[in-house]
């Protein structure tokens, strides 16, 4: 399975982040699945890519030319590529505006069913129960619906992910 995750190019200021996408990229690349990321090296994309890579898995990186023309992107992707073409699957890891921009299109597609995959925002220490509450929100005031939101899922740990992944397959 492509496993996209979104995440930072930067590693923010709690070091459970850092272990946790390092136990992520573990998994990814010991399991048989493959990783498909932003392409950078540095901050968190750059230790997820690393985790993948020395557990013996792919990686493939998609980065915009920008990044690669400023050579952020990582040394010895496997590929460069699109990302949602690539993905099987979607992991928001907590980040950024660019994180949050990427995993909403991947909600609305999920939610138009114009993309069959599971999309999970790892809810690490909670960072992701705001937008949590916005979504239950939105299915209170009669904007979204439970069916709408079908296939967006919040994970507390790997081992949930594992789980909401290992009934996909």
């Amino acid at each position: 399975m492509n496993i996209t995750v979104y995440l930072g190019a930067n590693e923010g200021n709690d070091p459970s982040l850092r272990k946790a996408v390092q136990e992520l990229g573990t998994w990814i690349g010991a399991s048989g699945n493959a990783l498909v990321y932003g392409g950078s090296k540095t901050g968190l994309m750059g230790e997820i890519a690393k985790s993948v890579l020395d557990a013996g898995g792919n990686v493939t990186g998609v980065e915009p030319q920008f990044f690669m023309d400023e050579g952020f992107q990582y040394d010895g992707l496997t590929e460069l590529n699109k990302m949602i073409e690539l993905g099987d699957a979607f992991i928001a890891f907590p980040g950024g505006t660019g994180t949050l921009e990427e995993i909403a299109e991947i909600m609305s597609k999920v939610s138009l069913k114009q993309l069959d995959a599971p999309c999970i925002l790892y809810n690490l220490n909670g960072f992701y129960k705001d937008l949590k509450a916005l979504l239950n929100h939105m299915i209170e005031m009669g904007l979204s619906s439970k069916e709408r939101q079908e296939g967006i899922y919040f994970a507390e740990s790997l081992e949930q992910i594992k789980h909401i992944l290992s009934k996909e397959d």
